[in-house]
């Protein structure tokens, strides 16, 4: 679903009348012709997913997370449009909690952001986007 799957769901949302859009990207997709071959098509698929919400007139939020790990969740992250990913990772817990605030904080509404483990607690990183 990192492309045309992501781009049928925009178009239902658009179709159903839905005007809000949270999109789970990945990091490096705002860049895919500087990713290493085996994740250069994965990437430009996200890539072109982001780009197609963003042109769609919903009211979207496209995170970008770093390395997802299995740990346990912090609850606490840095949320950035630019952000230096090196050594840097976050649970999937806490990306799952970044989505979800997301849909309702109107700091991230039509914004793109990267994300990492950090040392504010979720809303108040999203507040400072």
């Amino acid at each position: 679903m990192d492309k045309n799957g992501a781009i049928k769901l925009v178009d239902a949302a658009k179709k159903n009348g839905i005007e809000r859009f949270v999109m789970l990207s990945s990091f490096g997709s705002d860049n895919p012709e500087q990713a290493q071959e085996g994740m250069r098509h994965y990437l430009e698929a996200k890539h072109d997913a982001d780009e197609y919400l963003k042109a769609s007139e919903l009211t979207y939020t496209i995170v970008r997370p770093v390395t997802l790990t299995n740990e346990q969740a912090i609850g606490k992250i840095f949320a950035d449009e630019k952000v230096d990913h090196t050594n840097k990772s976050i649970p999937r817990t806490d990306v799952a909690a970044v989505l979800a605030q997301s849909v309702i904080e109107e700091k991230t509404f039509n914004k793109t952001f990267k994300i990492f483990s950090g040392t504010l607690r979720i809303k108040e990183a999203l507040n400072n986007i």
